[in-house]
């Protein structure tokens, strides 16, 4: 069982070995589920998939039922943030989604997310907020190595996301993960450097990003769980696990180059 650090539990290596397994399988159904999604799919259809494959694997969902939440994945489009509830919206091409999933393989959490354009032909601003997703996710890995302060992880989200001329939003961030979801310590999408706690061996992150093309002030749907962009502009999500070492930081939850 891992120890304590204000709060923050540090995996031992035999947890980051689980959560890795977690992770990996995660991002396989991930990548697994984009190669899936064709235009005239519900975003129900796409829950129905993730679910499949988690069982499959032998994983089970851990969005179903959490704190109420009604499905097994987000599936987020155009101007909703996050935690868009799965449905009969059907997709079309040009829709951006956002895909965020999440599932406990042997007690331990796998959690990550990311962000695509349906028929594959983005517009010059959906590919410039995805780039800027991407390499905003990139910066905060970048950034999560062992010495640094939470605060340069943070920062390096932001910064990358304001240079290309978007926002971050404040109200939702990463996590630490392990046996549960959400773990502490918080991440937020915004920082400053050389600030908050300091990154020790043992931590594991779930870092995520959510990028705005326009404002960073948020709306919630009445369902009481879809976050949107209050100004109806697009939003990118993206995430990846990371364990930090004193030799490296891994991710845990690889689906490629960030293109995925």
């Amino acid at each position: 069982m891992g120890t304590q650090t204000a709060r923050i539990e540090l995996k031992s290596p035999r947890e980051i070995d689980l959560l890795r397994t977690a992770g990996h399988i995660s991002a396989e159904i991930l990548l697994a589920l984009k190669s899936k999604v064709v235009s005239g799919m519900t975003t129900k259809d796409i829950d129905v998939m993730a679910e499949k494959m988690m069982r499959e694997h032998g994983a089970t969902p851990s969005f179903l039922n959490y704190r109420g939440f009604p499905a097994t994945v987000c599936t987020s489009v155009n101007d909703e943030i996050v935690h868009a509830i799965p449905g009969k919206r059907r997709l079309k091409d040009g829709d951006l989604l956002s895909l965020d999933i999440g599932m406990f393989v042997e007690g331990y959490c796998g959690d990550t997310a990311t962000s695509w354009v349906i028929g594959g032909k983005a517009t010059p601003e959906q590919e410039k907020l995805m780039k800027a997703g991407r390499e905003s996710l990139q910066a905060s890995i970048d950034a999560a190595v062992f010495g640094n302060r939470l605060g340069d992880v943070s920062y390096a989200m932001q910064a990358v996301v304001e240079k290309a001329g978007f926002n971050v939003v404040r109200e939702y961030g990463g996590h630490g993960i392990g046996r549960a979801m959400h773990e502490e310590p918080h991440v937020a999408n915004f920082g400053t450097p050389k600030t908050g706690i300091r990154l020790v061996e043992g931590m594991v992150l779930a870092l995520e990003v959510m990028a705005n093309a326009g404002t960073a002030a948020i709306v919630h749907k009445n369902d009481g769980w879809t976050v949107l962009t209050a100004d109806g502009k697009l939003s990118v999500h993206y995430e990846k696990m990371v364990a930090i070492t004193e030799k490296d930081t891994e991710i845990l939850s690889p689906h490629g180059d960030e293109r995925a």
